[in-house]
């Protein structure tokens, strides 16, 4: 039936949305060794307007302990360096009149196991993401089935939309898992 099937199809891209989102997150996770995407987060100020920092520098990593930044202007090593600071992620960029620095400091064992928990913290938010759209999903079923969709089909669809969950949630704990092995390798 087309209304089960959009709300089926609803689901599972919102679902699909809340997957994303934790891969997103995981990317400010940092792992020990330097990438570009470490900076995925910061914003700078540009002519009066918040600019992420790869539209406007050209950010490298020419080894695993360090990121590099070179601004299009030079103008913009100051607010680039400020709006390092400001992202407040726990670097300390140098700036020698080309370029901005930024050394990556080797993780200490318990700031890994911060990043694990935080990690964790993700991935529960998530799946509670996807239980939500459970959770609606099956409300609006309901709805279908008061007036007056046939109950066998209402009940095939709910089974669906469990099948739906636990795909996406054993998907989380994979990513999970990944994460947290990234993680802990030194």
């Amino acid at each position: 039936m087309e209304e089960i099937e959009f709300i089926i199809d609803g689901t599972k891209e919102a679902m699909n949305g809340s997957v994303d989102h934790l891969e997103k997150s995981f990317l400010n996770i940092r792992a020990g060794k330097a990438s570009p995407q470490m900076l995925g987060s910061v914003f700078v100020d540009y002519y009066g307007s918040q600019t992420p920092l790869s539209q406007i520098a050209n950010v490298t990593v020419p080894d695993a302990r360090t990121i590099t930044i070179q601004p299009y202007e030079k103008s913009m090593l100051h607010p680039i360096e400020k709006a390092i600071m400001i992202a407040n992620l726990g670097f300390n960029p140098m700036n020698n009149g080309d370029i901005v620095i930024i050394s990556v400091p080797p993780l200490t064992e318990e700031r890994r196991r911060d990043l694990v928990k935080q990690a964790k913290q993700e991935s529960e938010d998530a799946k509670i993401g996807i239980r939500n759209h459970r959770k609606d999903a099956n409300s609006d079923i309901k709805k279908l089935e008061k007036d007056g969709t046939s109950e066998d089909l209402c009940k095939k669809a709910e089974e669906d939309i469990q099948k739906l969950t636990d795909a996406f949630i054993k998907k989380i704990e994979e990513h999970l898992v990944h994460k947290e092995a990234e993680i802990m390798k030194v």
